[in-house]
Formats: C-alpha cells, structure tokens, sequence
C-alpha cells in the first residue's frame, strides 16, 4: 500500500495541531513552517477536516484551528478518510458484483491486498492522535504466530 502525501501530510498536521493547540487556537502558517507543508495544501486538506468535524476553525486575531474533539478521541484512520485517502492496498477498484479483471473475475492475489487494506484499516483505528503524540505505538505492534519478530535472528531457530 502506498499512502500518498494527502493522507500522511494530514496526519502529520493534525498530530501537530494536537501537540500545539492546548492555549490558544493553530495558524495554518504556524503548522505549515513546522512541519515543511505547503500552506496553500494545508488549506486544502484543513476544509476537508473541518467537513469532516475533526478541526473547528477560530476567526479573527488569534485564530486559527483546534481539534473538534480530543486527542485520544480522533483515530487516525479517520484522518485519512477526511482527506479522501483511500485505505487499500490492492490495485482494483470497488468490485461490487464484478471482478477486477478485464473477464471480471478477480485477479489471484486480490483477496490477500484487500485483507491487507483492511489489517492497515483496523490498525489505523486504533491509534489515536494522543497514541502518536505519547509514542505508544509499538505496544500495539504484535508478532504473528510462529513469524520471528524485528530483530530476531532466524539461527536461534535452527
């Protein structure tokens, strides 16, 4: 699966909003210079949040955006779905009654890249901006069944 900037520059920006916004309201400008994002695509992206209920926008001096709802409340998965990001890593579209192949059948590997979209799916779900600002991700991260884990050796089986 590749994610591409639309979805990880919204996360991003949002884990930033979260970090930022506990005084007072974020300026686009503040996180686009932090995070090395374009402040017109910050713009884009923010509408799409807001339409999504995850920002509320302050006007006037001093305003900017905070998070609609807390930061252990606002999965990440929900990010990237605001901004339109798919989340699937197969190369078929929607197949609904038909297949994703020209015969509409579908291709040998389809239902392995779907499950895989959805584990990406469920994983995502379950994190939180506050998960991402407190760096407890790999407690979330298990080794499957009988697959040796990062970092250990394939001798010690042997």
């Amino acid at each position: 699966m590749k994610l591409s900037t639309k979805g990880r520059y919204a996360v991003m920006a949002m884990v930033d909003l979260a970090r930022h916004a506990q005084a007072k309201p974020v300026s686009l400008s503040d996180i686009a210079a932090r995070q090395e994002i374009s402040l017109s695509y910050l713009e884009q992206l923010f509408a799409r949040l807001r339409r999504a209920g995850l920002v509320k926008s302050v006007r006037g001096p001093g305003g900017g955006y905070r998070l609609a709802r807390l930061s252990m409340e606002t999965r990440v998965s929900e990010i990237i779905l605001a901004v339109d990001e798919p989340i699937s890593a197969t190369r078929c579209t929607e197949m609904g009654a038909t297949g994703c192949r020209a015969d509409r059948s579908k291709c040998l590997t389809h239902d392995l890249w779907e499950e895989l979209g959805n584990q990406i799916h469920l994983f995502l779900s379950s994190v939180t901006l506050h998960d991402v600002l407190e760096r407890k991700l790999t407690t979330r991260i298990t080794e499957a069944p009988g697959v040796p884990g990062p970092g250990s050796s394939m001798a010690a089986a042997s």
